[in-house]
């Protein structure tokens, strides 16, 4: 991808400018162990001569399955340091879902920790004479051990520039066969440097990472944080009760969370809000956030700035930021706290309709999105980037307006718009009316077949601890909030919602029995 037109900025480049002003600086806090900026570079360039000596070329892809760890951190370094495009894997995947990213992207390496071993001996045995596995942790004897790459000597960089890949990223299952998406060097460092423009992850951070890796949206947070020269606080996996206790301990002052993170947090035995304190940012985004949420957490840390990113893999992770006075005061009376906010400073937003053109203010279409952090494209899959990326703009699939203060609002995914007796409803409205109810915890709104309305409003909801409602009671709390056609004609009570890794609702699931034998999932 390099060339005519090439874009100088580099990953390694830009994040080593940022560290090299601290050597000595924390970069990582892991399982109890801490590094210097000095030692994780020093291990990335070593990692990076070893790829080399096994016969990396630029361009060549490296996977990692692994949970997260300090070591996954030296890898988002050690890869591009070697000219190499790193392919996070899903560890919650299944071997054959796996199976097909490996096949699809063809690394030459694979990173493997203990974990994921066992699970993936024979489908790697199936590999091994086009993939080298490299062992994280005790491995077999037929792997590579990392201990033979960092016994390497240190690597020079090798160049690569603004527009080449710097990551694959597997999408997740939410909107169908996972895609490979590739991300430029320029696209990730100018999103995360837009975001750090807007307040986030200044110089010397210390920043929470507990949302998986292999996700971009953990990977941006990293990035951050390493463009800060900061220190990454990082866990294996989130867990409510140690995350307190981690971001208490190691004084964490910018975090990244799902709000269903957030909402188990505030609901995890024993919290204290004095566990918060060090806090100065919380970063949320994934899905939409339930108003009772947002007051729980913003009263029981009000010395926090609340942001909330819009965004999907295919835009660098972010296109729009929610800015913490759009929590409070007058932007909160308006109703802004509803939306998604204002594009960062790279990008642009419209609203576009079925035939491509721009929408007018408050009308509701297709939220499309242009600027450097749009994707290079589907790995291996013309025909699909040409259809999502159209003139520069990436379509989105998000139905949402944008109001007259230029705030955008995401109103639904469009395919999951239901249409009842000629009427549109989007489920976000039903879910924010639902979530308002002091007995729910989770919501999910989806439409079902319905033989007199075509479809019909069906709410799947998840109850707090110890609370008792019925139908009924739903329903008249949401005939005081909402039009009588969006209230749902039908509820069933669960006790967990079926979530991806990236803490998304998957309503896909949710359908599936609704619109079993049926050739199309709307009516």
């Amino acid at each position: 991808m390099s060339g005519e037109g090439a874009v100088v900025v580099n990953y390694v480049s830009a994040i080593r400018a940022a560290a090299e002003k601290n050597l000595d600086a924390s970069a990582s806090i892991f399982d109890g162990g801490e590094r210097s900026w000095r030692e994780t570079l020093d291990r990335a360039a070593r990692i990076a001569g070893g790829l080399l000596a096994l016969g990396l070329e630029p361009g060549d892809r490296v996977a990692i399955l692994s949970a997260n760890s300090a070591e996954y951190m030296v890898l988002y370094l050690a890869v591009p340091w070697a000219g190499g495009v790193l392919a996070p894997l899903n560890y919650r995947w299944s071997v054959a879902e796996n199976a097909f990213a490996l096949d699809d992207c063809s690394p030459r390496v694979l990173f493997l920790s203990d974990d994921f071993a066992a699970a993936n001996v024979d489908m790697l045995a199936e590999r091994a004479d086009r993939l080298t596995v490299v062992a994280l942790g005790k491995g077999r004897p037929e792997w590579t051990p990392l201990d033979a790459l960092l016994a390497s000597a240190p690597a020079e960089q090798v160049p690569r520039d603004g527009n080449d890949i710097l990551t694959i990223y597997y999408t997740g299952g939410t909107t169908g066969r996972s895609k490979g998406v590739m991300i430029s060097h320029a696209g990730l460092v100018g999103n995360c440097q837009a975001m750090r423009d807007e307040g986030l992850c200044p110089d010397g951070t210390r920043m929470l990472i507990v949302a998986p890796l292999f996700h971009l949206a953990a990977g941006a947070a990293l990035s951050m944080t390493m463009l800060a020269g900061g220190t990454a606080v990082i866990a294996a996996a989130f867990d409510p009760v140690g995350t307190l206790d981690l971001i208490a301990e190691e004084r964490v002052i910018d975090a990244l969370l799902v709000p269903t993170m957030i909402q188990l947090l505030i609901d995890a035995p024993g919290f204290a809000a004095g566990k918060l304190t060090s806090l100065q940012r919380i970063l949320y985004g994934a899905s939409q956030m339930p108003e009772a949420v947002i007051d729980r957490i913003i009263a029981a840390a009000p010395h926090v700035d609340f942001y909330q990113a819009y965004g999907m893999t295919e835009t660098s992770c972010t296109a729009t930021l929610l800015r913490p006075e759009h929590h409070r005061g007058e932007h909160r009376a308006a109703g802004r706290h509803r939306g998604a906010g204002l594009p960062l400073g790279t990008t642009e937003i419209a609203i576009s309709n079925d035939e491509g053109a721009h929408m007018p203010t408050g009308a509701v279409g297709e939220i499309i999105v242009r600027g450097p952090g749009v994707m290079l494209g589907y790995w291996n899959q013309p025909a699909m980037t040409a259809a999502a990326v159209r003139d520069g703009w990436m379509h989105t699939g998000d139905g949402g307006r944008i109001d007259d203060s230029g705030v955008l609002y995401v109103v639904d995914r469009i395919k999951d718009m239901i249409v009842s007796g000629g009427e549109n409803i989007y489920s976000a409205e039903v879910e924010s009316a639902i979530g308002l109810h002091p007995a729910v915890a989770q919501v999910a709104v989806i439409g079902v077949p319905d033989a007199r309305w075509g479809e019909r409003v069906h709410a799947v909801i998840v109850l707090r601890s110890g609370d008792m409602v019925g139908d009924d009671m739903i329903v008249a709390h949401c005939r005081t909030l909402i039009a009588g056609y969006k209230v749902p004609r039908s509820i069933e009570f669960r006790d967990a919602l079926p979530l991806s890794a990236a803490g998304k609702v998957l309503k896909a699931d949710l359908r599936a029995p609704h619109w079993q034998g049926r050739t199309r999932n709307v009516a």
